[in-house]
This record gives structure tokens, C-alpha cells and sequence, in this order.
């Protein structure tokens, strides 16, 4: 784990994230070739029909993030807000919550990009991410102006164009869809890598073994600087029991 920077342009990030010991982990590092919580490269699992320099281009984006389904999307703190007082309140939060796991996961195409999916509707994921977007705000810092303009330049809708405004992220709430990115952005890649890399995902999560992924926690993850790639600084449990 990693020790929170007090200071400085630090980013922070709240997300479901597997534990360590799990064969959830296990994929997630070596899809993406890092391990997200010491911040050591792994060796990144081979794709039929696929180069290894493609392959690592193509994962280059979530490999900077870590293997992890964001809650409350990456901010900066408010000025007077400190590391320490974010931590006590994520301990408070997760103190009464009780683990779930999720439905099976699928590869799915999503928003040009490969990720991970619940197979149907979960609505208590999606109750603590829409918890955690409200829960947390009043210690963001807003949103940078250049963040703003490189989210309407996307096209929102007046919806989204609202909740960029109030939450400094259109796609919460309403607009949420819980998943965890394999890759970057798909929409110039050659149809057959594409193909080859949606069959060794699917293939990837077959081979788990019907393990289903729990939520038992969220984690904190912490970008010191812009230049540098997302680390897991801390694992909050829930405290409230098995369900």
C-alpha cells in the first residue's frame, strides 16, 4: 500500500477493486501488466494471434489506472480537505455495508472501449456508486476547466451536461454503468485484433472458474502526480456483515 500524499496535485479515486489473493487479481495484473497495489509491472499474458507490443499499446490506458471498476470517478481535494480527513470518512461509510457479490461478467464493447460487465442488472453496486458520488463531493475540489471542456467536447446530453456540472462527472447516477476496463480505446484497431482480444478476454473469465467477483470494500486509489500511474493506497471493509 501506498502512504497518502498530504500535499501537492494529488488525485484520488474511489473503486471495487478484487483482493490481492484472488484469482480477480491475478487476471486483472496480468491483463493489464501491473500490479496495481505494489505498482510492479507484470508479465503480461500472451493473445493468440496478437503481438505483445500491440497488446501493451492497447492496454497502455487502464494499465496507467489500475485492474479496478470506478464508484467516484478521479478529483483532487478542496482546499483545507486533507488525506487523513478523506479516510475517516471512507472508514464511516464502509463501517455499516455489508459484501455482495456480483453476477457473472461479461467482455463487452463499451464506449469504444473493451471491459468487463455485470451479466444484468445489480442494483446494490449501483447504490454504492451513486452513494459515493454524493457522500464524498464536499471534499472535491472542482473540476478543472480543462476537464470540462474535454467532457463536452465528448457530446453529453443535457443530462449529463447537468450532472458534469453538480458532480464533476457526467456519467454518474442515471448515467452509471458499473464496469472494469480491459482496454483502451478500440475504434482504430484492426477488426481481427479486436476480435482476438474479445476471445482471449472471454476465454480469461471462463477460466476463473465461475468465481464470482465480491464487493467486500472500497478502495481508495491515489495518483500522486499527473505524470504518475494510479496506485491502490488503501482497502476500507465493509464492517456490516455477510449477506
Amino acid at each position: 500500500m501506498t502512504s497518502l500524499k498530504a500535499m501537492g496535485a494529488a488525485r484520488y479515486a474511489l473503486s471495487v477493486a478484487p483482493r490481492r489473493s484472488t484469482l480477480w487479481w491475478r487476471f486483472g495484473a496480468r491483463w493489464l501488466g501491473r500490479d496495481a497495489a505494489s505498482g510492479a509491472l507484470v508479465e503480461q499474458a500472451a493473445i493468440p494471434g496478437v503481438a505483445r507490443e500491440a497488446f501493451h499499446a492497447l492496454t497502455s490506458a487502464p494499465r496507467a489506472q489500475g485492474f479496478h471498476a470506478t464508484l467516484k470517478a478521479p478529483f483532487a481535494l478542496r482546499d483545507g480537505a486533507t488525506p487523513t480527513e478523506l479516510l475517516d470518512a471512507l472508514a464511516r461509510f464502509c463501517s455499516a455495508r455489508s459484501p455482495f457479490s456480483l453476477p457473472p461478467l461479461a467482455a463487452e464493447r463499451l464506449g469504444g472501449r473493451l471491459a468487463l460487465v455485470p451479466v444484468g442488472r445489480e442494483s446494490r453496486v449501483n447504490d454504492l456508486a451513486a452513494d459515493c458520488v454524493r457522500e464524498f463531493d464536499a471534499l472535491r475540489a472542482p473540476l478543472p476547466a480543462v476537464e470540462r471542456e474535454r467532457y463536452s467536447d465528448a457530446g453529453l446530453s443535457p443530462r449529463q451536461e447537468r450532472y458534469l456540472a453538480q458532480w464533476g462527472d457526467p456519467y454518474v447516477l442515471t448515467e452509471f454503468r458499473f464496469h472494469l476496463t480491459l482496454t483502451g480505446s478500440l475504434e482504430q484497431v484492426p477488426p481481427q485484433l479486436v476480435a482476438a482480444v474479445i476471445a482471449a478476454a472471454r476465454d480469461a473469465v471462463a477460466g476463473l472458474d465461475g468465481t464470482r467477483l465480491r464487493v467486500d470494500a472500497v478502495c481508495l486509489f491515489e495518483q500522486p502526480d499527473p505524470q504518475s500511474p494510479f496506485r491502490l493506497a488503501k482497502r476500507v471493509p465493509f464492517r456490516g456483515g455477510t449477506r
